[in-house]
């Protein structure tokens, strides 16, 4: 039987966790118990490192994650692009390990080894055989405490990402997903590029980016999530291990670093707004949306059913009205992101740059019927029948599970279990989802549009 758990043992959780015995400071406690066997439990180690598993017994492999709780909104002036460059350079190499080294270690186990930034925070990931997970966290835990942030690397590092970013802005869906978040954030930080921009990346020195990895990575912002054939007690050992002797402060009076709270004065948002980005492209790229729920808002569940009907699947009213009925674009959804103290919810469509007014009327048409008439019936079944069933199918792999994982303690503050995730969806009703659509239809509009325009495209926004 599932249950829903506030996760902490810190103030800013307010329900502390039942204590149970088993590991050496007694703040080991059981989270669930999934199907199959698996069971899930977290431990404070001493500093305030977290530590979550879900063990399920048929794996013989496991995913397992460092996460840090920092991202590119956390970036101090003068220290933007160091996030980002702290993924790449913890993999160049540490006072013990050489980047060939690192990348050897996984390789000869034909282990993957991966790490992705956020806004919010950062992760750094392997999945192994379950034989060797303690290489895999001691390789890992190694990166994340001793990453030697040589000037060289940083120099060669950067013309490596300038690449990336190069990449990033020569697709034109890529452009428009992040000028939108900007356009929708304005000057807040979660605005932002997660990557930095050219301009940071090549201004930001190896200084900056070594004083944002000192004062960020910290035993009170690590938690290490495991996912597969792993043994929960095992690996808090060798995560204790691996941190102590790499020479981190683990004592018992720390603890873990406040979980992220939405602002109580909340987010000051610009009026909407409107941008055309000038592409010398073959088709044009349209999101029309505007702010959204953030990411701990109970209505997130509604949001994912309301996604999933508008424009979620082939069955969904902007794929039907726009793809099958039209035929005016190709790709054609809806989308949202959420974060602590502010989110987005927006409508994409590719499309022929001349039918770019025709289709931003139609994404328009079709958000204001939701919001309006709400959804039938059989719309909402299936709907529901969609998050659901991609819910559990995600939870096929052990990346996804540990994910819920680091996710369910630096941005829920709870865990809770497929089940209960699948009565949240079920629980949705036909007056919700209209009533979450006319609240972001009441919302300030924007729109991005990128594609090969001197001028506006569209006169009007919806």
């Amino acid at each position: 039987m599932t249950t829903r758990t506030p996760l902490g043992t810190t103030p800013e959780v307010g329900v502390p966790l039942p204590l149970t015995t088993g590991h050496p400071d007694g703040r080991t406690s059981r989270l669930a118990g999934e199907a199959g066997g698996a069971e899930v439990r977290r431990s404070v180690l001493p500093g305030g490192v977290r530590v979550l598993t879900e063990s399920m017994p048929s794996m013989r492999s496991a995913t397992v994650g460092a996460w840090v709780g920092v991202g590119s909104r956390d970036e101090a002036e003068g220290h933007h692009g160091s996030t980002h460059f702290l993924e790449h350079l913890l993999f160049k190499g540490t006072a013990r390990r050489s980047a060939m080294d690192i990348a050897a270690a996984f390789d000869e186990v034909g282990g993957e080894a991966n790490a992705a930034t956020g806004k919010e925070h950062t992760c750094y990931y392997a999945r192994v055989l379950d034989a060797d997970l303690p290489m895999a966290v001691d390789v890992i835990c190694d990166m994340v405490t001793s990453a030697r942030i040589a000037p060289e690397d940083v120099d060669s590092e950067r013309g490596v990402i300038l690449e990336e970013l190069a990449m990033n802005d020569d697709d034109p869906a890529d452009v428009v997903h992040e000028r939108f978040a900007e356009v929708v954030l304005g000057g807040h930080p979660l605005g932002r590029p997660i990557g930095g921009t050219p301009q940071t990346i090549r201004a930001v020195p190896a200084e900056a980016i070594r004083a944002h990895y000192e004062r960020h990575y910290e035993p009170g912002t690590l938690v290490v999530t495991a996912a597969g054939g792993v043994d929960h007690e095992a690996l808090c050992r060798l995560v204790e291990e691996s941190l102590a002797g790499a020479g981190w402060p683990m004592e018992d009076a720390a603890g873990p670093r406040p979980r992220r709270t939405p602002d109580p004065d909340g987010v000051r948002l610009p009026a909407g707004g409107r941008l055309t980005v000038r592409r010398s492209t073959e088709q044009a790229n349209v999101i029309l949306g505007g702010p959204g729920l953030v990411a701990t808002d109970e209505r997130r569940f509604t949001l994912a059913v309301l996604n999933a009907v508008l424009g979620g699947g082939m069955s969904s009213r902007l794929f039907q009205e726009v793809r099958e009925n039209r035929g005016l674009a190709y790709s054609v959804y809806s989308f949202s992101a959420g974060y602590a103290d502010a989110g987005y919810f927006g409508l994409y469509a590719g499309c022929a740059p001349a039918r770019v007014p025709e289709v931003v009327e139609l994404l328009a048409e079709q958000w204001h019927a939701v919001a309006t008439g709400g959804i039938t019936e059989e719309e909402l079944v299936r709907g529901v029948g969609q998050v659901s069933g991609s819910t559990v199918l995600a939870m096929e792999d052990t990346g996804s599970r540990m994910s819920r994982l680091g996710k369910a303690e630096l941005v829920h503050g709870e865990f809770m279990g497929v089940d209960e995730t699948l009565d949240r969806f079920r629980a949705v009703t036909t007056e919700d989802v209209r009533d979450l659509a006319a609240e972001l239809w009441q919302a300030p509009h924007s729109l991005v549009v990128v594609g090969p325009f001197d001028d506006d495209p569209v006169p009007v926004v919806p």
